[in-house]
């Protein structure tokens, strides 16, 4: 958690709203300061995987999810304290404007995510057609809330010299806060963004081009250098805390109870919390990747979990393996636990129909989906679970989040299969979510382990129960 006495020192870089340029100047910063050598632990603020997934790449190392949505804010923070604790400095990428959240407090802002871990934010400003107002918008979010503590601001969309002088002096006149750099704007093709926002880095062919570009641009534009400095210098001294324990279940598990669980991770499925991947490995699993576009068959394991991702444009790859889809199947008919999560869930069912051809998944649930112009499903979710399944007690609240274009064209199940009510969200279908069928789950709800702790141990049960029914 600390490093000589101190707090690793960290940045939150924020916006005034959505697509201001805070994620193209998070990835630049991070990987700009990796190239000078420094260790540097990636943040994303709120539920998102992809830009997550830019900013790991961008680190070198895994990226967490910070949401004090999705778990308690005492969880949040030792989740920065543990990650950031070998590090030279922590950058965490804001999302959306600095002080949205769900309601009128902003309990769930990036600017109360700031004043919970103690960080200074680093505001991005996107100055297109405009000078004197930036100052403005500037002071007014200074004042908005006096503990958030802005130390600087990173100039976005400038159409050159005499439009960035403008901005600068005008906010270094009244708001007498640091400009530490312009960025101009930039050409859309290193970062190409399609339904969800930035398109994964794992699907992006050049994503290593990508991640050179925005380091040339953090390293020409950006005082990088003072940069740190200041944020050092906002890292005072903290009392030493006592470190929380997150109690994940109170399963036990000894040498000869391990159990092989597999996750579907490729270009299609890729949508996983760190935290969700390492819960499952803290209570003794052993982890297998697999890919549904390259391998015929499955491995031995006990358990299978699948994310989320775009099984949609990879529909023809995925239809043509139909050894993999046969073997998924039958191994669901077996009593294999499976845990899926929205792209996982179309994975699980029936069919697909893009532009008019329908192509087939793995036929496990009765669900034909397809796929609309307009989110079907999009923010925060809050679950309660009603019917008996495999994974959750009756009576459980769950928090997560759906962000899905699919739709449903046809469904086929009985009121007792949906194990949650929807509180707050979509869901799959009349505020219904939590789909199965013996120990086969899908869910649009996506969830994360430290806020929802029964997670991890009900997989793993799952999981040695059917170990043992091989022996039998």
């Amino acid at each position: 958690m600390q490093k000589g006495g101190k707090k690793v020192p960290g940045i939150i870089i924020a916006g005034l709203r959505g697509g201001s340029g805070k994620t193209i100047v998070s990835l630049g910063i991070t990987a700009a300061w990796k190239e000078k050598g420094l260790k540097v632990s990636p943040f994303k603020k709120g539920p998102d995987y992809i830009d997550a997934g830019w900013l790991s790449k961008a680190a070198g190392r895994p990226c967490y999810n910070l949401d004090t949505f999705l778990c308690t804010p005492p969880i949040v923070k030792q989740s920065y304290q543990e990650n950031s604790r070998h590090c030279d400095i922590a950058v965490v990428e804001g999302n959306r404007g600095l002080y949205d959240g769900i309601d009128t407090d902003g309990s769930t802002s990036t600017a109360e995510l700031a004043k919970l871990l103690n960080l200074p934010v680093l505001l991005v400003l996107d100055c297109t057609k405009s000078t004197r107002t930036m100052a403005a918008l500037l002071m007014g979010c200074m004042k908005f809330d006096p503990d958030v503590n802005i130390c600087g601001v990173i100039l976005n969309q400038i159409a050159g010299k005499r439009h960035e002088g403008k901005v600068r002096v005008n906010i270094e006149n009244f708001c007498n806060i640091p400009v530490f750099g312009a960025v101009p704007k930039l050409k859309a093709q290193d970062f190409p963004e399609r339904h969800m926002g930035l398109v994964t880095s794992e699907e992006h062919s050049f994503s290593e081009q990508a991640i050179a570009a925005v380091t040339k641009v953090a390293r020409d534009n950006i005082d990088l250098d003072a940069l740190y400095k200041a944020v050092t210098f906002e890292c005072h001294s903290i009392d030493p805390e006592m470190i929380l324990q997150i109690n994940l279940s109170q399963v036990k598990l000894s040498g000869t109870d391990t159990v092989t669980i597999g996750i579907i991770r490729d270009s299609a499925f890729q949508f996983y919390y760190p935290d969700n991947i390492n819960a499952l490995e803290k209570l003794g699993a052993e982890i297998v990747f697999i890919s549904p576009l390259i391998e015929e068959s499955i491995p031995e394991v006990h358990a299978i979990y699948m994310g989320g991702g775009f099984p949609e444009t990879h529909a023809p790859q995925l239809a043509q393996n139909i050894s993999f889809r046969e073997n998924l199947r039958n191994l669901s008919q077996k009593g294999l636990p499976i845990y899926a999560e929205c792209g996982g869930l179309i994975f699980l069912g029936t069919s697909i129909l893009l532009s008019g051809k329908e192509y087939p998944m793995s036929g496990i649930l009765p669900i034909k989906f397809g796929l609309s112009k307009q989110p079907q499903g999009h923010g925060y979710t809050k679950v309660a679970v009603v019917n008996e399944n495999p994974f959750f007690k009756i009576g459980e609240t769950l928090k997560g989040h759906e962000f899905r274009y699919s739709s449903i064209l046809d469904i086929d199940y009985q009121d007792p299969e949906m194990a949650f009510k929807m509180e707050r969200g979509k869901g799959i279908l009349d505020k219904k979510d939590g789909f199965f069928k013996q120990n086969t789950f899908g869910t649009y709800t996506h969830i994360h382990a430290l806020g929802s702790p029964s997670w991890a141990p009900a997989l793993i049960k799952k999981a040695r129960a059917f170990k043992a029914s091989l022996s039998q």
